[in-house]
């Protein structure tokens, strides 16, 4: 099998030929586009995950030797999430060689970070299936590069920071409502509206509830100055 031009380049942004090229057109295979006979890439998806994670934690153990659980943890998190892999997936211009369905292409699907960050996490799980897990090991912290070691100490993600400022104020936990939900049942997007018992609130659209969640709390933070 001999890969187009633009996945020859591809192969170049991320430092690995592959000798089972079908690995890397399947982990690039989004679901609109699939069938029968064409595999999407959600189950490489599934498997990225995992190769990342151990990469992951093996490098912040090495990275911080006397760090403890409670504060790896949230600096595995924050290398690990959807956004961090998204952001990866936008250097090396992954979102280029996405196969994508047309309604897929019409509403940006090229952009989106739920899209990015599930293709990256499969294209991690390609190179491991194709040579390894040393080589997709050398090519995640290559990737990743300086985030590993500048990784926030302290990387509690928006949602924690949220709750921990309101109780500090003797607030309730922040609530979190579903405002909308809009878009094909392969990529939704969610609305979310974050809600302070003070009144204060924040929306965000995402393409999980998780992330619009998350976005949701930052922009609440941002607004009562919580995350100074």
């Amino acid at each position: 099998m001999k890969l187009a031009v633009d996945l020859q380049a591809f192969e170049d942004r991320i430092g690995h030929h592959f000798a089972r090229p079908e690995f890397l057109v399947r982990a690039l295979t989004h679901g609109s586009v699939s069938s029968p006979t064409r595999a999407d890439n959600q189950r490489l998806e599934f498997l990225g995950d995992r190769v990342l994670g151990l990469v992951m934690a093996e490098a912040l153990l090495k990275s911080d030797t006397s760090a403890s659980e409670g504060q790896l943890a949230p600096r595995f998190n924050a290398l690990v999430r959807k956004e961090a892999c998204a952001e990866v997936a936008r250097e090396i211009d992954l979102g280029a060689v996405l196969k994508l369905g047309r309604s897929e292409m019409m509403s940006g699907g090229r952009r989106k970070q739920a899209l990015l960050g599930d293709a990256m996490e499969a294209v991690i799980a390609a190179v491991y299936r194709d040579a390894g897990f040393e080589v997709a090991r050398a090519m995640i912290l290559r990737l990743w590069g300086k985030r590993i070691t500048t990784v926030e100490a302290d990387a509690r993600d928006a949602k924690t920071v949220l709750q921990e400022w309101a109780q500090a104020r003797g607030l309730q936990p922040p609530k979190y409502s579903q405002i909308k939900r809009s878009g094909p049942d392969h990529a939704p997007e969610f609305t979310i509206e974050a809600q302070l018992s003070t009144g204060g609130t924040a929306q965000a659209t995402a393409g999980s509830k998780r992330q619009a969640e998350q976005s949701a709390a930052k922009a609440l933070l941002d607004q009562v100055g919580g995350a100074d």
